[in-house]
């Protein structure tokens, strides 16, 4: 198979960007980024040490920064944070350099996923499950403006999901071609 456009994991925290993004680089043997490893590496600080000290605002100019910088490269698979797609400019810049796949997970296997991890800085408030339904709500609309979007099912497992955005990319010879 051939990459040609960047694919741009979009979606809520605990949708799987980051474990579909690595699996879907290792089958298609091209190069695997995450715009918040890639912000950390940057900052030498955590995601959560950048919000608590610079605020949400500045964070989010830097994501759009690292992003544009990771797209300019050639065709990879990038994992983003969950807020990143929320910028009209990061989603111009996507649209340009590559192609934003939705993983839109429902709420109740989001709940699952993130309830118990302390690194998701939006979500350290006195009732964390309210906090995400209402960031669920606020972005499912704009998400729904990626590309393309891949239902994620709650009992699939990462290899599963995999394929089924494999096959979902193979719609769309302009932008994953199957080997010939």
């Amino acid at each position: 198979m051939q990459l040609k456009r960047t694919i741009v994991l979009v979606g809520m925290m605990g949708s799987g960007k980051s474990a579909i993004g690595r699996a879907l680089s290792a089958r298609l043997q091209v190069p695997f980024q995450d715009s918040d490893a890639a912000i950390e590496e940057a900052a030498q600080d955590t995601i959560a040490e950048i919000f608590a000290r610079d605020g949400e605002a500045f964070f989010r100019r830097r994501e759009s920064e690292v992003i544009a910088r990771l797209l300019s490269g050639p065709p990879a698979v990038l994992s983003t944070g969950g807020g990143a797609f929320l910028a009209e400019g990061t989603r111009d810049t996507i649209a340009q350099a590559g192609i934003a796949v939705w993983l839109d997970a429902p709420l109740a296997l989001l709940w699952e996923r993130v309830r118990h991890k302390d690194t998701r800085p939006l979500l350290r408030t006195p009732d964390p499950l309210a906090t995400l339904t209402k960031l669920y709500e606020d972005r499912t609309p704009i998400y729904a403006k990626a590309g393309l979007r891949l239902p994620v099912r709650h009992r699939n497992s990462i290899d599963q999901t995999t394929q089924s955005l494999i096959d979902l990319l193979l719609t769309h010879p302009d932008i994953l071609e199957a080997a010939a």
